[in-house]
């Protein structure tokens, strides 16, 4: 039974603007987001702080890029080539707002798509970004297997997610998060570094924090 109000991500959901609300008020946000998820704020920006360390001609897949949070990490006039792709064409259109609003519209093309089944070649992205992403799919291990897919040889794949495996004191934020329709089905951090290397990656750094973990690989070359 879903909670009432809330919505799945083919709705629009509440929590889609709570999220990037609380990312973009950090003196604010970073208290709530500690509480809620026992995890740092600032761990998030770090990581979406790479995509502005890309060379000019560099190609991104965000998945899903919700309303845009890893955009914050582009800089305008950088060069970069991001697709930001997502099930929802209300997520597109809020993304592509953020990417307005940044000034850096000019570098992303929104892409309607299913994690499940990408709609791109091999080997056609430099990085892969999938931040608070992961936990939402209903197949996380396919998921898992497509973003590394359309990774180049020696490309990267990185992101942030709640896992199963995080303790009993997260176990209500995940039990709230499956009855409103925002999580999928999850997994242990352990299952998402055995099917990392099994899709084609030689390195897994995944560390957790509170109920999130922070994971970042390296495509066999």
């Amino acid at each position: 039974m879903r909670l009432p109000g809330l919505g799945g991500w083919h709705e629009d959901p509440l929590w889609s603007y709570v999220y990037p609300w609380l990312v973009e008020h950090e003196h604010l946000g970073g208290p709530a987001w500690r509480a809620g998820t026992g995890s740092e704020l600032s761990l998030l920006h770090e990581a979406a702080a790479e995509l502005g360390t890309l060379s000019a001609g560099s190609r991104v897949l965000d998945v899903p890029t919700g309303s845009g949070v890893a955009l914050r990490g582009l800089r305008p006039g950088q060069g970069v080539d991001l697709v930001a792709a997502d099930i929802s064409a209300t997520m597109l259109e809020r993304a592509m707002t953020t990417a307005r609003r940044l000034g850096v519209a000019d570098q992303v093309t929104p892409t309607v798509a299913d994690v499940a089944d990408l709609p791109f070649a091999d080997g056609t992205f430099d990085l892969v970004v999938s931040f608070t992403g992961l936990h939402c799919f209903p197949d996380p291990h396919r998921a898992i297997e497509e973003m590394v897919r359309v990774l180049t040889p020696g490309g990267a794949i990185t992101g942030s997610s709640l896992f199963t495996d995080t303790g009993p004191r997260y176990a209500p934020l995940r039990w709230a998060g499956a009855r409103a329709g925002i999580l999928g089905p999850m997994c242990t951090s352990a299952e998402a570094r055995r099917w990392l290397l099994d899709a084609g990656c030689d390195h897994v750094d995944l560390t957790l924090d509170g109920g999130l973990g922070y994971f970042r690989a390296r495509k066999e070359q």
